[in-house]
């Protein structure tokens, strides 16, 4: 009876009372296809139709719109899937659907989630449209829907693994990273494994670390470096992005698992520093902060670009907490002067990022027209800058340079970090460009290139890929934001050019010009060698850990007392000055006391105003390797700033390279300064 009605009445309404079925191809031909095919086998008893934008005449919305009444004029539409991937192309079509069937709308994202937009539930609505992943749409925060029952997880579970064996001898800091340092497939991770590596002959190291992947990782090189690995699961935070005061980014790292580790480790194995890596996770609280970018100003970068609401909060929230952080630690590292000025604090010191000169060594270039774009779609500005360089660039290369190729090495996963960053649901492909995921030695695509690029449109802290590219003398192609902070110079060491025309004419200009291309690329290698080389930033980084930690040595003025012993240990010190140890006295003479045993000791005189000798420096044999001397250096500096000045015998490498490890430069020589056996010395200079 009921069936018989409805025929009647739409009838009497002339429409056919069986619903069809149109899917609307609002978007990436491909995807519509998907669509359609999935609607036909998800609703096999109705008619279906796919419209595509071709079927009209007119381009515009309201004549795509009085064109769908008139052909769908004499049905009644149950059904009408619309795909949102955000193509502008589609704009005109996508607002002609929603006017001509806003209750019927089934859309769809770029990642082909679907959702039936309903006036019932219209945030739910609104936020799909706004690109807002599936699973996270329904979410509310705790504080205005304490009844949900999605909420976020905390794993408890934590995973230690032994490394190398403790020794009495090295001292015992603990590094905090949001990922383990290994396989290095982005920079952060290069940093961290090269850093590890220089601190370990001085350290033992107590890495904590956040697992987000079951892949299977290799953790032996990590465990040659460290005392112990220490694993915790990453959370899975399930509030909305927007509903928190901090970052979404430092909710997703709030463990109480590893904040109990972190706690319980340093008590019982008497960690005597903790460095935090990454600002957001800040909260953990250590004694050095290394932020490897200031991640207020990339997000000013993004709010600048695109100054929506939900931009201007993330800028502001970031700032805010940031700010707030750098405040609280001892020691804030950062990788650029320009950092440093930009934070303006004076707890804050750089450490740049740098490049294993004896790993990326040059090799022979050959011809040909090969780019090179090194950047893992984890870290989304470099989607921004490959986004850029494919929509904007490489048309017009294309178009003068057909047989010019790109080698685009995208990082782990690459696709999982497209759709979540631009909502689109493949990387679009050309025959000119290969699109590699890891690549666990990358100097073979630098051998093979002619031209490293670094397009990058946001970016903060410095780019690792470009000290690398340097390194394997390619020359650079980069935009101001993908060079800054490494001190380079246009057409010198590097080309900088910022507009996709000028990027354009740069490649082609270097491409030509193989003369101007290889001084670029040679004046690149000479620069990283100078600065950038991993040893010489390890030397400040142990420097930086040995002087956020406590003197293990208690240090006291020598008395008369203590003659006896001063000239003992300076007999077994064949290397320092002989002097009588009663002259001692007449200078500045501290002793380092270790277990009430007088460990070393240290002299020192002033020559002028706010400069100073340091005479001589001797330590007991059973107290060596215990950084003794270093402690009683920096207590040396710490009293009497100015300028400090010292000999040593130009065979005593080891103790040249512990001056040198904290901060002194050599400034002159002095032949046959020393006797028994004749000897220069080598004049030291440092201003602490």
């Amino acid at each position: 009876m009921r069936a018989a009605l409805k025929r009647f009445i739409f009838r009497l309404l002339g429409k056919d009372p069986e619903a069809i079925v149109v899917t609307f191809a609002s978007g990436d031909p491909e995807l519509s296809e998907r669509i359609f095919a999935e609607i036909q086998r998800l609703v096999p008893g109705r008619r279906h139709f796919l419209v595509k934008p071709a079927d009209f005449k007119g381009p515009s919305t309201f004549a795509i719109y009085r064109e769908l009444g008139r052909r769908f004029r004499g049905y009644r539409i149950g059904q009408a899937p619309l795909l949102l991937d955000g193509d502008p192309r589609y704009r005109a079509l996508r607002r002609a659907v929603f006017l001509y069937a806003p209750t019927k709308i089934l859309a769809y994202n770029a990642r082909l989630e679907r959702h039936q937009l309903s006036f019932a539930s219209p945030i739910a609505s609104l936020l799909f449209v706004k690109g807002v992943p599936l699973d996270r749409i329904f979410l509310r925060p705790k504080w205005l829907a304490p009844w949900k029952k999605d909420r976020s997880i905390y794993p408890s579970k934590i995973q230690e693994m032994e490394g190398r064996p403790l020794s009495a001898s090295r001292r015992r800091v603990a590094v905090l990273s949001p990922y383990f340092p290994f396989p290095l497939a982005h920079g952060g991770a290069v940093r961290i494994f090269n850093l590890l590596r220089e601190m370990s002959g001085e350290f033992d190291i107590f890495l904590f670390a956040f697992s987000d992947s079951e892949t299977s990782v290799d953790y032996k090189p990590v465990l040659d470096l460290c005392a112990r690995v220490i694993l915790a699961e990453k959370p899975r935070y399930r509030e909305p992005r927007w509903a928190t005061l901090a970052p979404p980014e430092v909710h997703e790292f709030r463990s109480p698992a590893m904040r109990e580790a972190l706690t319980r480790i340093r008590a019982e194995y008497k960690v005597e520093a903790v460095q935090v890596e990454y600002t957001m996770l800040a909260p953990y609280a250590g004694d050095i902060l290394v932020e490897h970018d200031v991640t207020f100003a990339l997000y000013r970068q993004i709010r600048d670009r695109s100054p929506a609401l939900g931009r201007r909060w993330d800028h502001w929230r970031w700032q805010r907490f940031e700010k707030q952080w750098i405040r609280r630690y001892p020691k804030v590292v950062v990788m650029s002067e320009e950092d440093r000025a930009l934070l303006d604090r004076p707890n804050v010191t750089v450490i740049p990022n740098g490049v294993d000169l004896e790993r990326f060594t040059p090799e022979i270039e050959r011809p040909g027209e090969r780019l090179l774009f090194i950047g893992s779609f984890r870290h989304f500005p470099n989607i921004v800058a490959y986004r850029f360089f494919v929509e904007q660039v490489w048309p017009i290369l294309r178009e003068h340079s057909p047989h010019i190729t790109l080698t685009m090495v995208a990082g782990p996963e690459p696709l999982l970090y497209w759709r979540e960053h631009t909502g689109l649901s493949s990387i679009p492909a050309d025959d000119g460009i290969r699109l590699l995921e890891f690549v666990s030695d990358v100097r073979p695509l630098y051998v093979e290139a002619n031209l490293a690029i670094v397009p990058t449109l946001v970016s903060a802290g410095t780019n690792l890929k470009v000290l690398e590219a340097m390194a394997m003398d390619r020359a650079v192609v980069s935009t101001s934001s993908g060079c800054a902070g490494l001190s380079l110079d246009h057409a010198v060491n590097v080309w900088i050019a910022d507009q996709p025309e000028d990027f354009a004419r740069a490649i082609q200009i270097l491409l030509e010009d193989e003369a101007l291309r290889r001084r670029i690329a040679a004046a690149g290698r000479m620069h990283v060698e100078r600065n950038y080389g991993w040893r010489q930033i390890g030397i400040q980084q142990r420097a930086l850990l040995r002087n956020s930690m406590p003197l293990r040595a208690r240090i006291r003025p020598a008395q008369e007392r203590d003659l006896a012993e001063l000239a003992e240990i300076q007999h077994t010190a064949p290397e320092s000055s002989q002097w009588q140890a009663q002259d001692y006295l007449a200078f500045d003479c501290q002793i380092a006391l270790l277990d009430e045993r007088i460990a070393g000791f240290l002299v020192s005189r002033p020559i002028a105003d706010k400069e100073r000798e340091i005479l001589n420096i001797a330590i007991h044999p059973d107290f060596r390797r215990l950084h003794i001397a270093t402690e009683l250096l920096r207590a040396e500096l710490s009293r009497w700033p100015g300028i400090h000045f010292l000999e040593v015998r130009q065979s005593n490498l080891a103790a040249r390279r512990l001056y040198e490890g904290l901060g002194f430069q050599a400034v002159g020589e002095r032949p046959a300064y020393y006797d028994n056996p004749p000897e220069t010395g080598i004049v030291m200079r440092i201003l602490s």
